[in-house]
């Protein structure tokens, strides 16, 4: 880790390095909060030694700049003082993460660092956790697709825009012919590849703005702004033939044939009455029609 040092005691400064570099930390000194702050506007360092007494940071109110300039990680400050003030504790937000009391105690300062390690190491896994939960609210995990809740939301957006704009709007629903009897013969694992290359397929034959969705099970939806008719048709036919011309095998050789059906729920104009539910239930009726009709194939219904 880059520790930034601010101290200009000789002999504390030796204390602090010795301790530092034999827990295999790179030590960057300087000499004012001036270049204390520049060197932190580079990026990377995460931690701050810096001590108030051989030290300007007080008079240039050092570590409430840091705060206030709010970097996009957590800079971890610990103070070296003769002794805690009462606007350290009070503000807290603004103030030092820890405090060390001169003289400096080697083990004392290795028991610190070790803290706030500890606690930039939390706070991280903590980011990555939101990260990681804001993610699976959003896409479903096996495929990567958008999930039913996210696509209902970003479908009712794209449909009042172009509700104002009184501008075109198609749905397709896209749906694995066989999947059933995929799962059947070859279990649950193969099943869940398919579905994986499947969703892949999808998204590299469709555009990179249009809304692709695991809605339910085996089926994914597709909205597409600004489309309609022989277009949306253009789009789905697409996407049946990157998957028919796809080679999914087993281990062992065995091919699995795996087809889609479309169905296309398209209105040349979004007008008030126009709701997503309807466009849904639509683009549904529509593929199971493709379905019904031997599959592998495009159903378009006009609205």
């Amino acid at each position: 880790m880059k520790i930034l040092v601010l101290n200009n005691d000789l002999m504390e400064r030796t204390v602090i390095q010795q301790v530092l570099q034999r827990n295999g930390h790179e030590i960057i000194p300087a000499e004012n909060s001036d270049i204390a702050m520049h060197l932190l506007q580079q990026g990377e360092i995460r931690f701050v030694i810096a001590d108030r007494a051989t030290t300007d940071i007080d008079e240039k109110q050092f570590i409430k700049r840091i705060r206030e300039a709010k970097p996009p990680y957590y800079i971890y400050i610990l103070l070296i003082a003769l002794k805690v003030q009462d606007t350290d504790v009070t503000t807290p937000r603004m103030g030092a993460d820890d405090y060390l009391h001169k003289p400096i105690v080697p083990i004392e300062l290795k028991s610190r660092m070790y803290i706030g390690e500890r606690i930039l190491a939390l706070g991280d896994n903590l980011i990555q956790a939101r990260g990681d939960a804001k993610n699976m609210a959003v896409f479903d995990p096996l495929t990567n697709a958008l999930n039913q809740s996210a696509f209902l939301t970003l479908s009712r957006g794209e449909l009042e825009r172009a509700r104002r704009a009184q501008s075109s709007l198609s749905l397709i629903a896209l749906d694995i012919d066989n999947f059933k009897s995929i799962n059947d013969r070859y279990g649950k694992d193969i099943g869940n590849d398919v579905l994986t290359i499947v969703s892949q397929s999808i998204r590299e034959k469709s555009r990179p703005y249009d809304g692709v969705a695991r809605y339910e099970d085996d089926m994914f939806f597709l909205i597409l702004p600004g489309v309609i008719g022989q277009d949306a048709e253009k789009i789905a036919e697409r996407i049946l033939k990157g998957i028919y011309n796809i080679n999914i095998s087993l281990l062992d050789g065995t091919a699995v044939n795996v087809n889609l059906s479309a169905g296309i729920a398209s209105a040349m104009q979004i007008t008030a009455s126009t709701e997503i539910e309807m466009l849904i239930q639509k683009a549904t009726e529509a593929v199971k029609q493709a379905k019904r009709e031997g599959g592998n194939q495009v159903y378009t219904v006009f609205l």
